[in-house]
């Protein structure tokens, strides 16, 4: 098997784009889809990964990143509702609330070698 095409998909703040710049600098070929903005529901299908990874993350935790504790509550909520085709159709789902970017990707980096040689 080539080197498999990862999606990434996620809530802002739930690390997309540190990941995906870990995953790449492994050599991995991996991209963010800004799901979480697209009402086009399986718009993480379009560059036909093989591989689809959700970051999860907590309201909370967000509002921690983003250092605003009073971002809104229902884009969070609408985010949840854009990304729920792509979380029921994920290959595996990390909660980032308590892990850094490097686990995050060495968690990835594992279930896809494990994948591999399944």
């Amino acid at each position: 098997m080539s080197v498999p095409r990862i999606a990434i998909v996620g809530h802002c703040a739930a690390g997309k784009s540190t990941v995906v710049k870990l995953l790449v600098g492994q050599g991995l070929d991996s991209y963010s889809v800004a799901q979480e903005h697209s009402i086009v529901h399986d718009l993480w299908k379009h560059q036909q990964p093989d591989m689809l990874v959700f970051l999860d993350v907590s309201l909370e935790e967000l509002r921690r990143r983003k250092a605003n504790p009073d971002w809104p509550e229902w884009i969070f909520d609408a985010q949840n509702q854009r990304l729920e085709h792509a979380r029921d159709h994920a290959d595996i789902v990390i909660d980032t609330d308590n892990a850094a970017a490097e686990a995050v990707a060495a968690t990835i980096a594992r279930f896809l070698d494990t994948a591999i040689r399944s």
